[in-house]
C-alpha cells in the first residue's frame, strides 16, 4: 500500500459538521469522504485519469 502524505486542513466548523454527517451518511470517515470526494473531482476534471480512477469506482 502507498505511504499516504499527512498534511492540516483547516475548516469552518459548519462545513466540518456537513462533512461528517455527509461522511456518516455514506459509512466513511471524515478523512476518507474528504479523499473520496478529491479523487472524484480530479476524476470529473480530468486532473488524474488512471492513477485515481479504480479509487474512485469501487467507493461509488
Amino acid at each position: 500500500m502507498p505511504v499516504k502524505k499527512n498534511f492540516i486542513l483547516r475548516l469552518d466548523p459548519e462545513m466540518y459538521k456537513i462533512l461528517e454527517k455527509w461522511a456518516a451518511d455514506e459509512f466513511r470517515s471524515v478523512n476518507g469522504q474528504i479523499e473520496f470526494l478529491l479523487n472524484k473531482a480530479m476524476l470529473d476534471t480530468g486532473r488524474n485519469k488512471m492513477k485515481l480512477q479504480k479509487i474512485v469506482k469501487k467507493k461509488v
